[in-house]
């Protein structure tokens, strides 16, 4: 189990990924950009980045607008 951040929350998760972490929490709707430990990571690469202690991932939602 580790203990993670997830947008300014604490989790705890057993997930090892960080795809599966956002699945989980349903953060991979629509356009969304993740940042992990304030590095930009491109969606290509999160189900292969795995999940570490304390690891803080923020995940942004575009909103379209007019």
């Amino acid at each position: 189990m580790y203990t993670i951040t997830v947008n300014g929350e604490k989790q705890q998760t057993a997930q090892v990924t960080v795809q599966a972490v956002l699945d989980d929490l349903q953060l991979t709707q629509g356009r969304y950009a993740v940042e992990i430990n304030g590095e930009l990571i491109p969606k290509s690469e999160l189900a292969a980045t795995h999940v570490e202690q304390d690891m803080v991932i923020e995940v942004v939602q575009a909103v379209g607008g007019g």
